[in-house]
């Protein structure tokens, strides 16, 4: 598929399925953009849906299917919409960070290829207002997941998630206690952690299969 450079090939581009129940426009909003009149349209965009079908399959599908409903916070970015988001203080990696994980449409350094959203779900919103932990929520991805990287922030129970080729299995975390929950090396990576979230629905698996 070419870039869209027209209405209807953005619509084109929107109407990919990328699993069950997404589809590539659900990613594609940004305030960032929408605010400074930029273009948040893939240069590559089969790249851009091979990673983003491999992100809603393999994560955001049976994280929907278990907790229900999710929020998309903030999914892909342009090139140009990432660089202005870094360059003016909206909170965005620079672009040789975030590539193969918010700019899906470019490889990152190691040669492979990546994505990453921002979710809320209302479920984690409602356990964390009744006393519960985003550290819960993390360890269950961690058991549970093919994820690359969780960042967890204040607002909403609100977290990264990434998948990528080559996975580098890292927490950490914006809300309170900051820092690395875990990686790769550290003693807690490979613990039995079940007991972080006793209370936690059984996993769900939905028919996530790849959209053709």
């Amino acid at each position: 598929m070419r870039k869209p450079i027209s209405v209807k090939g953005a619509e084109n581009l929107g109407r990919v399925r990328l699993s069950e129940t997404f589809f590539m426009r659900d990613f594609l909003y940004s305030e960032i953009a929408n605010v400074h009149g930029l273009q948040n349209l893939p240069d590559d965009p089969d790249l851009a849906i091979a990673a983003g079908k491999q992100l809603c399959g393999q994560l955001l599908e049976p994280l929907q299917a278990t907790f229900g409903r999710l929020a998309i916070r903030s999914a892909y970015r342009s090139p140009e919409v990432n660089s202005f988001g870094n360059a003016h203080g909206y909170n965005c990696a620079s672009n040789e960070r975030n590539r193969a994980r918010h700019i899906w449409d470019q490889r990152s350094s190691d040669g492979g290829i990546g994505a990453m959203a921002t979710i809320a779900i209302p479920w984690l919103v409602d356990y964390i207002e009744t006393g519960g932990s985003w550290q819960a929520m993390a360890w269950w991805i961690h058991d549970q997941f093919p994820y690359s990287e969780l960042q967890f922030f204040p607002k909403l129970g609100a977290f990264n998630i990434a998948w990528h080729e080559f996975p580098k299995r890292e927490i950490s975390s914006y809300a309170r206690p900051r820092g690395v929950l875990t990686k790769q090396g550290m003693p807690t990576h490979n613990e039995e952690h079940s007991a972080h979230y006793r209370n936690f629905p059984r996993l769900a698996r939905s028919n996530a299969g790849l959209a053709n």
